[in-house]
């Protein structure tokens, strides 16, 4: 019988244990895709307490309250004592038994703190203590101590078309610090129309592109403007967050004429809307090809579905699910408007719902050519990157595409602790060419196996976005 999270946790077979400690373990982290604050990278900031480095925005654990019956003042609020939310959280754990955020938790407890109790009410003072006070006295738990410790190579922020980057350029100018941190372009901003804060956006960014917008041309010259300015900063790759690809497309007037309307403060219709997404994405996917920066497209999200919480909390609080939407007609319409001129950029497809696998790994596989893994099956995303997920995401991957050329792992957090995740992760990923080379699916080549993993571990995304 296997001891909780030893050594060889989620390894079951030898071949798996020799590829993780072998070849997988050491490898540096890229996490190209996250949420951390580029003010707090750049203050080297300290976690008063384990509450604050824990749950001080992570709507993963949240969720997870709000299940267990934890009220919404030891969960959000901002007067609760520290450690009564730690100890609402502890509780919580007890209850999480087969979800990820258990694994991850004491994870994170043994990579940081050197803590290997099980979290539980009982022992809850106990835990907290110790790490409050490795947080106070640990020079390697500041932020740039944590990346240093945890081997991070890169990251990629998210940041808005509007966002000066200044925090950017502090941060390069620290010439010790110990990790790249990559500004990522996310210009949702300017392609949500419907929106009511639109127009009022559209001014931030005309101001920061030094222009005035009057017309939808206009909103793409100042977006390629800042788009520009991004890359000066060693910009690789944007995102998007959207349901499924917009694809209906207009002329020029059609489209100015849908903008002009909608900045006289007047509705559109949902062709309308997308309409112009479809026109202001198109024009930015060709610049992306222009500058070789990666597209990353995540789909499948319905997001602020509490309309009560949503007015009290505001978004990214826990209240996103996985949508249904069909998308097959619609991407494959997009990218093949992107094909007609050879514009299709490097891509990576994500998904919050593992139904939508076999259309974007095999849509995928109609636009790759010229860059090994040019468009990807992006990692198990949100809801979808626990043991199971992983597997099938990665197991899709290998049944319809290159699972060799898969750039790997991603956070997408908001948390300085989730590094542990790409541990797990290549747990899961050394656990499954482990178990097919011993079941003789593959050959049982030690050497090509481990080159394999550290590819897919960091290498591939580190040639992928050329940083």
């Amino acid at each position: 019988m296997k001891k909780f999270m030893d050594e060889n946790f989620l390894l079951q077979t030898k071949t798996a244990e020799k590829l993780f400690h072998e070849y997988a373990k050491d490898q540096p982290i890229f996490d190209y895709h996250c949420h951390l604050i580029p003010q707090e990278i750049a203050q080297d900031k300290r976690f008063s307490t384990i509450t604050d480095a824990w749950l001080g925005g992570d709507h993963y654990k949240w969720r997870l309250m709000r299940a267990n019956g934890v009220s919404e003042a030891l969960i959000t609020g901002k007067e609760t004592d520290p450690f009564d939310k730690f100890l609402a959280w502890a509780e919580t754990m007890e209850n999480s038994l087969g979800n990820p955020l258990y694994h991850w938790t004491h994870l994170e407890l043994q990579r940081y703190f050197g803590i290997t109790e099980i979290l539980n009410r009982k022992n809850a003072k106990s835990i907290y203590e110790e790490a409050n006070r490795k947080l106070k006295e640990d020079p390697t738990l500041s932020v740039s101590g944590i990346m240093k410790k945890m081997n991070v190579y890169a990251v990629g922020t998210t940041d808005d078309p509007a966002d000066d980057l200044f925090y950017h350029k502090e941060i390069a100018s620290q010439k010790d610090f110990p990790a790249k941190v990559i500004p990522s372009y996310r210009p949702d901003k300017a392609l949500n129309i419907d929106k009511d804060t639109f127009a009022t956006y559209i001014s931030s960014l005309a101001k920061a592109a030094s222009m005035n917008i009057s017309s939808v041309s206009d909103v793409i010259t100042a977006l390629i403007a800042r788009l520009d300015f991004f890359v000066s900063l060693g910009c690789k790759a944007s995102d998007h967050a959207l349901i499924t690809a917009p694809a209906i497309f207009k002329s020029e007037s059609e489209v100015n004429a849908i903008f002009t309307k909608r900045m006289e403060g007047k509705t559109l219709g949902s062709q309308e809307v997308e309409a112009y997404k479809t026109f202001v994405l198109t024009a930015l996917a060709r610049a992306y090809a222009k500058r070789n920066i990666a597209m990353q497209l995540h789909f499948a999200s319905i997001r602020d579905n509490n309309g009560l919480m949503f007015a009290k909390l505001g978004p990214d609080t826990g209240y996103d699910a996985s949508h249904d939407k069909e998308m097959a007609e619609s991407l494959s319409a997009f990218l093949n408007n992107l094909s007609q001129t050879n514009e299709v950029p490097k891509t990576i497809l994500y998904t919050l719902n593992p139904k939508d696998y076999y259309v974007l790994g095999t849509l995928m596989g109609c636009y790759q050519g010229g860059i090994p893994g040019k468009i990807q099956l992006g990692s198990a995303w949100w809801f979808c990157d626990h043991k199971d997920g992983m597997e099938q995401q990665m197991k899709t991957l290998a049944n319809i595409g290159l699972l060799p050329r898969f750039i790997g792992m991603l956070t997408d957090s908001r948390s300085f602790l989730s590094y542990p995740r790409h541990e797990y992760f290549r747990r899961i990923l050394c656990n499954i060419f482990g178990t097919w080379a011993e079941e003789g699916e593959i050959p049982n080549d030690l050497d090509m196996l481990g080159s394999v993993v550290k590819n897919i571990s960091f290498d591939n995304a580190k040639t992928y976005f050329e940083a």
